[in-house]
């Protein structure tokens, strides 16, 4: 029954994929690279006429050629302002939902059930916190969106390109890893890693936060971004969030923590979503990654947790000294040790063998799901060494990315001229700026489509892409696996405007850093990528 909702949400995806081009002539049949898309829109954008005007005249006659452009874009953008309305939305469903328990006592039926056991509930709080959870957000726009392409195009239309035309692969890898990265042996596992490098520090909350925000990012490099994300927010939910730090401290962190996942992840050139959209096609290996990439983001890391970490200096002590009863400000050990009985090296090299064969198999979902699947076999038959493997959020996650999907590819027709009309420093300022808006392996994917595009250029792109990962919840795929660990932590859910503000710093540090510290001297060349995550966007 713990498979149920996971092959459900894969037999809909996999089912309308194999059926819904059935019968059907693609709409554009021959595109550059041999790609089909079946659906009528959006207009790919190698079939609008060359505009020999700016970007807005561009943008102009994009959305002449084709209104739907400019109705989808404004769906979108009303489904990122319903993402900054979520909070209050969440409030009002518990102001509805205490009224409705009021009502219940003065009727004197507060413990009554009807027959078939249920508790009554209110409808309209049910609905309320529904509509204020952040992660389905993109999902009910996506209903809005299906009505607007039937008005200017078709259902059929509509269900061609959801079905056929968009890409579900990380959606769905992004499910399965943050189910095995969340798993008993290996979270004990990358504690246990970063248990050393706190001890450093008396084994403290101070040490843990700060072990936490340096350490996983950089596995996020070999394990991938999400799975570094699961980690990383679990260990720091467990070793700091819970003793309840000030606002101010828990939006820093959350910030901090994004902001680290997206530049932790360019040591390797699979790891993080933005570098596998350009990687492949631009030649850029490990190496390549390394000494352009990750060397800067391993400064910029240092420099962020550092600086974060004088800041909140008091903050952080006070929690410390919370946790052990001292007073004086002193940083003492703190019993972390759990008293539960040891989980046998052998469980733990099974589970680290799913993570890696989910990441080297990350490229197609029949492969990595099956696998899931033997993985969720395992675990029952290991039981009394595995907590519960809960899907509600993996799959919360997953939805809220599926969402993205459908929304981000009919915004190519604004973003792709913006990023042509741009030179090579504005073209990173603005990378990062539009990443807050859409998911930054969009941004790169759609760069990579430019031909004829300069090495300063790319840089340009990919720096500004991964720099702004952690601005917002929906500028990196991991980021919404973050929140929906996190979200407990915040009354009344996770701020848009005090997540932004988390972050504002960390970005800025690491903007100067890929700015002003020099490139490396490995070459570009053709290579294959390693396995890894699918396109987000493959026809934008």
């Amino acid at each position: 029954m713990r498979t149920l909702p996971l092959l459900s949400f894969v037999w809909i995806l996999i089912s309308s994929s194999v059926f819904a081009a059935a019968g059907h002539e693609p709409a554009y049949p021959n595109l550059a690279g041999g790609e089909v898309q079946f659906a009528s829109f959006p207009k790919p954008l190698e079939t609008y006429a060359p505009s020999s005007g700016g970007v807005m005249q561009t943008i102009k006659a994009r959305a002449a050629a084709d209104p739907f452009n400019v109705a989808a874009t404004i769906v979108f953008l009303l489904a990122i302002l319903h993402t900054f309305a979520a909070g209050p939305i969440n409030r009002l469903a518990h102001h509805y939902e205490h009224k409705h328990e009021e009502q219940l006592r003065l009727r004197g039926v507060r413990d009554e059930l009807h027959p078939d056991g249920v508790a009554e509930v209110s409808f309209k709080a049910t609905v309320l916190h529904f509509l204020g959870e952040v992660e389905a957000v993109f999902g009910i726009w996506v209903l809005v969106l299906a009505g607007v392409a039937v008005y200017f195009h078709s259902w059929n239309d509509f269900v061609l390109y959801a079905a056929e035309d968009r890409v579900y692969t990380e959606p769905l890898f992004v499910v399965v890893i943050m189910a095995i990265a969340a798993s008993r042996p290996v979270l004990r596992f990358a504690e246990a890693m970063m248990a050393k490098a706190a001890a450093l520090g008396g084994g403290t909350p101070t040490a843990w936060w700060m072990s936490v925000l340096v350490i996983a990012p950089v596995l996020g490099s070999f394990i991938t971004e999400p799975a570094a994300m699961t980690i990383g927010a679990l260990l720091l939910g467990k070793k700091f969030y819970h003793l309840n730090p000030s606002p101010k401290l828990a939006y820093g962190t959350l910030g901090l923590l994004f902001v680290n996942i997206s530049v932790g992840g360019t040591l390797t050139n699979f790891a993080a979503p933005p570098v596998l959209m350009v990687a492949g096609k631009w030649g850029w290996d490990t190496l390549f990654m390394v000494e352009h990439f990750g060397w800067k983001a391993l400064i910029g890391i240092v420099i962020s947790s550092v600086l974060y970490f004088a800041f909140f200096r008091k903050d952080l002590f006070k929690l410390s000294d919370r946790a052990d009863g001292v007073e004086d400000g002193v940083l003492h050990a703190a019993p972390w040790a759990e008293r539960d009985h040891p989980i046998p090296a052998w469980v733990t090299l099974v589970h680290l063998a799913f993570l890696g064969w989910t990441v080297y198999t990350a490229h197609f979902p029949v492969l990595f799901i099956g696998g899931f699947l033997f993985f969720l076999a395992f675990t029952m038959a290991t039981g009394h060494h595995q907590n519960p493997i809960t899907l509600r959020s993996p799959m919360l996650v997953g939805f809220f990315l599926a969402g993205l999907v459908i929304h981000g590819g009919c915004q190519g027709w604004w973003i792709e001229p913006v990023i042509k009309a741009l030179d090579d420093q504005a073209l990173m300022l603005g990378a990062t700026i539009l990443t807050a808006f859409n998911d930054n392996a969009a941004i790169t994917y759609l760069a990579a489509q430019v031909e004829g595009i300069s090495t300063a250029a790319k840089h340009a792109v990919v720096a500004g892409a991964v720099t702004g990962g952690g601005l917002t919840v929906i500028a990196n795929a991991p980021n919404p696996a973050g929140q929906s660990i996190l979200s407990k932590y915040f009354r009344g859910g996770v701020s848009p405007l005090g997540l932004f503000l988390g972050a504002l710093v960390p970005t800025v540090i690491m903007y100067l850093c890929f700015v002003f510290l020099p490139n490396g001297s490995a070459k570009e060349h053709p290579v294959d990528a390693p396995p890894a995550i699918e396109q987000v966007v493959p026809n934008p």
